[in-house]
């Protein structure tokens, strides 16, 4: 939830590997209702006065087993959904538990019997998370049993990236807690300090000393996360 009572400017929000269930709401009416793809680069996102987001952020996989759709004509940007979509009442938005709480509930109707699921699919996103994208295509395929070759084709049709810009992407959103601390020497993912400030940069638009700035709370991946 995000909350922008008497102040407006602009939230960048940076790729972390994720996709969004987005509702927005200016003072007591909802006004939007969008679904974002993944983000491959930083989005800025400007707010004005009394303006209200509600969010709910999802795994990967969830977009085939939960919303039954591809999503991949919508990398780096959005859909709109009609105002009504999952029948919501304005009260589930009173507070941020109650909203939680509702929505918790609504998920849990849309996931699908156990015996649907692809297990392959599963564990390979599992992994990629657990991993923070530090594994390769090779060593996926070996530990699922499923292809190099199969899995490209599944990410690319399913979610509109390759497999190696997805695994570089969470590579990056596990930094951010780091940088946050004002640590700025790559962990064994990254080869050197050189990489590390490249691929940061690639993914957010600048170095990792300007996101620890954080000037105005701007990132708001960063403005959530411990800074000691």
């Amino acid at each position: 939830m995000s909350d922008s009572e008497e102040g407006e400017g602009v939230h960048t929000v940076l790729p972390d590997g994720y996709f969004d269930l987005l509702f927005q709401w200016i003072g007591d009416q909802l006004v939007n209702v969008c679904l974002t793809g993944t983000w491959t680069i930083p989005v800025d996102v400007p707010f004005t006065k009394h303006t209200r987001y509600f969010g709910v952020r999802f795994k990967l996989i969830a977009s085939e087993y939960i919303f039954r759709n591809s999503i991949e004509r919508i990398v780096d940007t959005s859909t709109d959904l009609p105002l009504d979509y999952w029948n919501t009442e304005p009260h589930v938005f009173d507070s941020f538990e109650g909203f939680s709480e509702i929505m918790s509930q609504i998920i849990l109707k849309y996931l699908p019997d156990y015996k649907e699921i692809d297990r392959r699919k599963f564990r390979l996103i599992q992994t990629l998370y657990e991993q923070n994208g530090d594994i390769t295509v090779s060593e996926l395929a070996d530990q699922i049993g499923w292809s190099s070759r199969q899995i490209n084709r599944w990410f690319n049709s399913q979610f509109g990236l390759s497999l190696k810009t997805f695994a570089n992407i969470l590579k990056c959103h596990a930094a951010y807690r780091y940088i946050a601390q004002g640590q700025f020497q790559p962990d064994k993912t990254y080869y050197d300090q050189a990489h590390f400030i490249k691929e940061v940069k690639r993914y957010t638009g600048t170095t990792p000393k300007e996101l620890h700035k954080n000037k105005n709370d701007r990132f708001l991946q960063l403005t959530t996360l411990p800074k000691e």
